[in-house]
């Protein structure tokens, strides 16, 4: 069964290659800024962090579910994913910027930590018409996962199945679904160490790790031996959360997370 990844991600497919799953990488294309802005037009307000990482990674995985692969159309999964960082109330995204990664790791550092948001969408794509479309239920662990919640997609608009995930908070996860998809978003709440100085921030921004991802940090890089403490699953800062994932297709679709193993 395939998992056709929405990202050219080299961390989120490292994550899924681990977990023995080897996803087929398509870039979605998605220009973030403006389906951001636009969203954010409609509403009439800025958009919260789970509510800006469940609608991008919706746009993403939309944006490939209905595309042609490899010439022929998408058959499996299709997984979205995106990713912020929240400190006092504030959205980071990637810095792209040295000066600006400087600045955002002081106000990171003057804050002790912060929510990282990882949002996620699955949509079914299978062409087998028999395959089963629900998984079961259940509450889980306390502090596991949450069981899936049905919407109806169109009370969220504009933001979608992602209207519905604003009631998460930092440290918790939530999932919805409608019709063939599944939207979740998990976070973690990290704690940096009190005694980085200046002189190990502009090394750290000087190997350029920072530029490129959200919150301007990497827990499977160089910037993890600045980080003390994670509530949360370690995966969704890497950029997915693998149990919020396991638990879309299990509780969703009724796939196993072995059915996606590449034996």
């Amino acid at each position: 069964m395939r998992l056709y990844l929405a990202s050219t991600s080299p961390a989120r497919r490292a994550l899924l290659a681990q977990t023995g799953i080897e996803p087929v990488l398509v870039a979605p294309g998605v220009d973030e800024d403006a389906a951001v802005a636009s969203v954010s037009a409609a509403l009439g307000r800025d958009l919260t962090g789970p509510e800006l990482v469940a609608m991008l990674a919706v746009e993403k995985a939309s944006a490939v579910a209905d595309a042609s692969v490899a010439g022929g159309p998408v058959d499996g999964f299709v997984f979205g994913g995106d990713s912020a960082f929240e400190v006092d109330g504030v959205l980071y995204g990637k810095p792209h910027d040295p000066a600006v990664a400087r600045d955002r790791w002081r106000q990171m550092l003057a804050a002790g930590g912060g929510t990282l948001w990882s949002g996620h969408c699955v949509i079914d794509r299978r062409r087998d018409l028999d395959a089963p479309t629900d998984g079961p239920g259940g509450a889980g662990r306390a502090g596991a996962v949450p069981p899936v919640r049905r919407v109806d997609a169109s009370e969220g608009w504009p933001l979608g199945l992602a209207g519905h995930v604003a009631d998460v908070a930092p440290g918790g996860s939530t999932l919805v679904r409608g019709e063939d998809r599944i939207v979740a978003v998990d976070s973690a709440v990290l704690t940096f160490a009190d005694d980085v100085s200046l002189d190990e921030i502009d090394a750290y921004v000087a190997t350029g790790e920072p530029l490129e991802v959200a919150g301007a940090f990497t827990i499977d890089g160089r910037a993890a031996a600045y980080i003390t403490r994670i509530d949360g699953a370690p995966s969704a800062v890497v950029g997915l959360s693998l149990p919020v994932l396991r638990s879309m297709l299990l509780r969703g679709f009724g796939v196993a997370w072995h059915d996606l193993w590449a034996l």
